[in-house]
This record gives C-alpha cells, structure tokens and sequence, in this order.
C-alpha cells in the first residue's frame, strides 16, 4: 500500500521546499550563495502570477503567491504587482528576515540529526542504494547522510536536485520582493519565526518524515521536471494546476504533512490577517504560492470567515 501511494506521488518534496517553505531554511542556505539584497530587487516582465486584495473601510491587504526558487529568467513581473507594491505602507512574508541564519544552528542540532535513529536503520537496502546514489550527485555519500534525521536529509537532496537544475534562493520571489522591500525602509513583518517554521517540518511524525524522503529519492532525476511544471502553472496563472501539483498531491501521499505544512499554517496566517484588517493601512502580503491555491487555501479561509477576496486584473 504504501509503495504504491508513494508511486503515484509527484516530486512533493521539491514542491514543498520550492513553495510551501521560505528561503531561511538551512536546506536552502546550504545549496547557494547568500543572496545580494541590494541585488536583486527586480523581475523579470510577465503577466501570469495571480494577485489578489482584500478591502475594508479603511484597510487595504494585497495578497501574492511566489515560488522560492527560480532559474534568473522566469518571468513574473508585472505592472499590477508594482503598482500593489509601491501602495503599501508595509510588507508581509512568511519570515521577517529571509536571511538570517542564527537561529537554524541549534535548531538543526537539535532536529536534524537522530545517532540513534540513524537512516540506515530505517531505509531498506534498496533505498539505502538510491540514497547514495542520490547523495553521490552533491558530493556525499550515504554514510555520510546517515545521522540526519529523514526530513532534513529530504530537504537537502531536494534543493540540491533543484539548484543543479538552475532554480536559486536569490532568484526567487521571496528574495526579490524583500530585497525591495528592504529598500523602500518600510516595515517589514513576518507570520512566522525561523523557529516556528523548522519546527513545523522537524517535528512531523518519523513515518510522515520518511514517506517525505522515500518519495524525494523515487523522483529524485524528476524533480527539476516535475518543478518547471509547478512554475509554468504559477508564472501563466493557473491557480487549479498548482493546486494539483502541490496540495492534492501532498495529501494524497500524506494527509499529516498536507494538514501541518498547509491547512494550520495557513488558518494562523487567516487570523492574522483578520486582525490586520481590524486596523488602518495597506499591507502587501507575500508567501509560497501553495498557500494560495486549493480548497484550504488562505482565501477559502478567508472567505469562510466572511472576508471577500478579489482578484486585481489590471
């Protein structure tokens, strides 16, 4: 049962560290470069990316979806998303400071690495064969992977497919927002702490942790296909699409780490955007694209607690 659930997975692991988790993670601190924030404060001209805005008397919340990673060319600039940019008086990301790594050293000391639960007590032969093989393409071995614990072994070998491919943290929405951002010396906020955010994937279930890395090395040569797919969808607009590359896949393959990495979080961020809207201003709000899509969505919860959500076309 479970080999045929995880066969039927797309690449959910380069999903999820493409979209559903932010640049600050070490898996993506470790595969490139410390961005430039001086940089990168520009993107490339498109028309797709869908931009949503939630209004009041006397309040303005401009909601937008991006992916963390991306190859330098993908286009997904637009003059709707300048203009919704420019308007506010202080932006919104998952985490505050996308490049702030000294919280992730104890954390990882702490989460990310089991002896006594090493990976090749956990793994069959056949995916202890796939790991090496795996980790061989960055310059590792098995053995040398096998005291991390599954999700941040999962992690690493899912950035290190997608960086090989070209898609960068420096590139990415998150990256290019912030840095602009950054530059206008607006206030900028986050939903989360490096912390929270760790946490959210380490403390998973040993069984969910591992169908996460069992389903990263089956797809491991796919992944950066199965990622230029997840972009096109998001860069052309098509919310349903992502939907179905992300969400419907992750539950489908495991149900705990759709609810813990998509439907909690985004109910928390729910309620904190309802509580913005209690005050005055505008506010340009950016996280992973996949909370922005499907039935669990951040503006299906919006809507359920009767906050009407418009998409901006022009």
């Amino acid at each position: 049962m479970i080999r045929r659930l995880l066969s039927r997975t797309a690449v959910s692991v380069a999903a999820l560290a493409a979209v559903l988790l932010a640049p600050t993670t070490p898996a993506f601190a470790q595969a490139s470069p410390a961005a430039d924030p001086d940089a990168v404060v520009a993107a490339p001209a498109g028309s797709g990316p869908r931009l949503w805005v939630v209004k009041d008397e006397d309040s303005t919340l401009y909601l937008f979806g991006t992916v963390h990673v991306l190859k330098p060319e993908t286009p997904w600039g637009s003059a709707r998303l300048d203009r919704a940019f420019a308007s506010a008086d202080e932006y919104w990301f998952e985490i505050a400071d996308l490049n702030d790594m000294a919280a992730a050293v104890p954390l990882i000391q702490a989460k990310g690495v089991s002896p006594d639960r090493p990976l090749s007590s956990l793994l069959t032969a056949e995916e202890l064969a796939d790991l090496d093989a795996a980790a061989r393409t960055i310059g590792a071995t098995a053995a040398q992977l096998d005291q991390l614990r599954p999700w941040f072994a999962a992690l690493q070998l899912a950035m290190a497919s997608i960086t090989k491919a070209g898609y960068l943290p420096q590139n990415g929405g998150d990256q290019v927002l912030h840095a602009r951002a950054a530059a206008t010396g607006k206030a900028i906020k986050g939903f989360e702490t490096m912390p929270q955010q760790i946490g959210f994937i380490a403390d998973m279930s040993e069984e969910a942790q591992l169908a996460m890395l069992r389903s990263g090395l089956k797809e491991f040569d796919q992944a950066p296909e199965f990622l230029g797919r997840m972009v096109s969808a998001w860069a052309s607009g098509d919310v349903d699409g992502l939907d179905a590359l992300i969400g419907q896949e992750m539950k489908a393959q495991s149900p705990e780490m759709y609810d813990v990495m998509l439907t909690r979080r985004n109910a928390d961020w729910t309620n904190q955007i309802v509580t913005l809207l209690e005050g005055s201003g505008t506010a340009f709000i950016s996280v992973g694209a996949g909370h922005l899509a499907g039935a669990d969505s951040v503006q299906a919860m919006l809507a359920k607690r009767g906050v009407a959500v418009e998409e901006v076309r022009d």
